[in-house]
């Protein structure tokens, strides 16, 4: 394991997911390619949305289960970020994040490429239409970013976030995530030097990370 990674012990919930998508499932490519450099174009952008946007009311119904929830709420709890900053979730869906972050961060604002997805959340938070590629806060708004099953644009990550500021990654399903970057990964990818900690919670596993 990188020397910058701690592993903890499971949450006691934590269990297998089911098979769902394997290495080769599309999402699972352009995750990878595009965290470690390969350019965001137009097109791309238009098909994400598009594919959520259809997805948004089935996903108001099935993504906010406690299941899904449960690696969030164990981040939070385990991981070791500073709670009472100001947070960012990115890709925040049909609400599934500000459902566990509401009433324990000091502040957060949500934001998706999805508008279908963002009009079905529930209105616990400010709620941005936005492209994760270019978001449209200055550099060093927030001390945390919360990405639950979602792209990691990291040059991005790295401006928004404040100096000390931390990364919250979370994928539901584990490595049958169709989204899904492992933990080492993702602190590969980040610009700069980074320390986290990472866990298995209910079907899924968090990653909190430190910039230096």
């Amino acid at each position: 394991m990188d020397s910058r990674l701690t592993q903890l012990p499971d949450h006691p919930d934590a269990a297998e997911p089911e098979p769902f998508a394997g290495p080769d499932h599309p999402m699972r490519t352009m995750t990878r390619s595009k965290a470690f450099g390969e350019s965001w174009e137009r097109s791309d952008s238009d098909r994400v949305q598009q594919i959520f946007d259809s997805l948004a009311e089935s996903w108001s119904e099935s993504h906010v289960d406690p299941i899904k929830a449960a690696p969030v709420g164990d981040a939070l709890d385990r991981g070791g970020v500073p709670l009472d900053g100001r947070w960012l979730e990115v890709g925040s869906g049909t609400g599934a994040g500000a459902r566990v972050l509401h009433g324990r961060v000091g502040s957060l604002i949500c934001t998706d490429i999805a508008a279908e997805m963002l009009r079905r959340a529930p209105d616990l938070a400010p709620r941005v239409r936005a492209d994760a590629s270019r978001l449209p806060f200055p550099d060093g708004s927030f001390d945390a970013i919360l990405m639950i099953n979602m792209l990691l644009f990291p040059d991005e990550v790295g401006r928004l976030l404040a100096p000390r500021g931390s990364v919250v990654w979370v994928n539901t399903l584990g490595d049958q995530t169709p989204i899904h970057l492992p933990p080492a990964d993702v602190l590969e990818a980040l610009p700069g030097t980074w320390a986290g900690a990472t866990a298995r919670a209910g079907t899924g596993f968090w990653l909190t990370a430190t910039r230096d």
